[in-house]
Order: C-alpha cells, then sequence, then structure tokens
C-alpha cells in the first residue's frame, strides 16, 4: 500500500490541469489520507475462510437462448415503411 507521502495531490491536480488552492490541496491531501488508512484497515481482515468470488450477488443470464428461427423477409419488414426506394428505409435527414 502506498504512503501518504507517495501520492502527493498537488503534484497530481498539476498534472490534471486543476487549479486547487492551498486549502483545498490540504483538505484532499487529508481525506486521501483518510482513504489509504481505511483501505490498509480493510487489508487486515482475515478472509481465509471465504470462497473467492466475482460478484457479491449471485449472478444469472436472464437472456433467452439463442436459436435461429424463420423471421421477416427483407420484403416484408419494408412493406409497411411510409417511404422506401430501392428495398431501403427512406428517412428525413437528421444531420445539417
Amino acid at each position: 500500500m502506498a504512503k501518504n507521502t507517495d501520492l502527493d495531490v498537488g503534484y497530481v491536480s498539476k498534472l490534471a490541469r486543476l487549479n486547487l488552492t492551498e486549502e483545498e490541496t490540504r483538505r484532499f491531501q487529508k481525506q486521501l489520507a483518510d482513504i489509504l488508512k481505511y483501505a490498509e484497515k480493510l487489508g487486515e481482515v482475515d478472509v481465509s475462510q471465504v470462497d473467492a468470488a466475482a460478484h457479491g450477488v449471485p449472478m444469472f443470464n436472464v437472456f433467452r437462448e439463442d436459436t435461429p428461427c424463420d423471421w421477416l423477409t427483407a420484403e416484408e419488414a419494408i412493406s409497411n415503411a411510409p417511404h422506401k426506394a430501392n428495398q431501403l428505409f427512406v428517412v428525413t435527414k437528421v444531420v445539417e
């Protein structure tokens, strides 16, 4: 885990071209230190009896099986179109 001095908020803010005040830099540096301290505390938790999991809740596939079936032909799909040309839908221009 990185130490507080390894991540300098002032330096990173200059790289990101953020204009932070001295007070903002101090406040964010303290908040970052608190976050890193909490992350170190989480690292102390004994998880040896916990099974590895990719998700915290069970995940399942809600989609139907992808099986081929008969769909509309090109002619059937275009049959109700208000405007068509060369077996294509004709729509109004939306980009100028």
